[in-house]
């Protein structure tokens, strides 16, 4: 999965699951602080994307992420590592 895909899948999700306006998702937005997402939020995040990736999707990976782009990075290179 590329980078561009897993951006649009998150964006799907944010939208669907968390009602937030696609307008506002962009890969530089803070998931803290531009789209009020907390903690929990982010476990239900995780637990989201969970199918994707199965087993390899550790919660202990995305603790640095900031923003959309840092949990596609982190996805990113699950998926390079999952196909290596």
């Amino acid at each position: 999965m590329t980078k561009e895909e897993l951006f649009g899948r998150i964006a799907t999700i944010l939208h669907e699951n968390f009602e937030i306006d696609r307008a506002k998702i962009a890969p530089e937005s803070r998931l803290y602080d531009d789209l009020d997402i907390d903690s929990i939020d982010a476990v239900d995040l995780i637990v989201q994307l969970k199918p994707l990736f199965g087993r390899g999707l550790q919660p202990d990976a995305f603790k640095s992420v900031r923003t959309i782009q840092d949990v596609v990075d982190v996805l990113h290179g699950l998926t390079v590592v999952q196909n290596a």
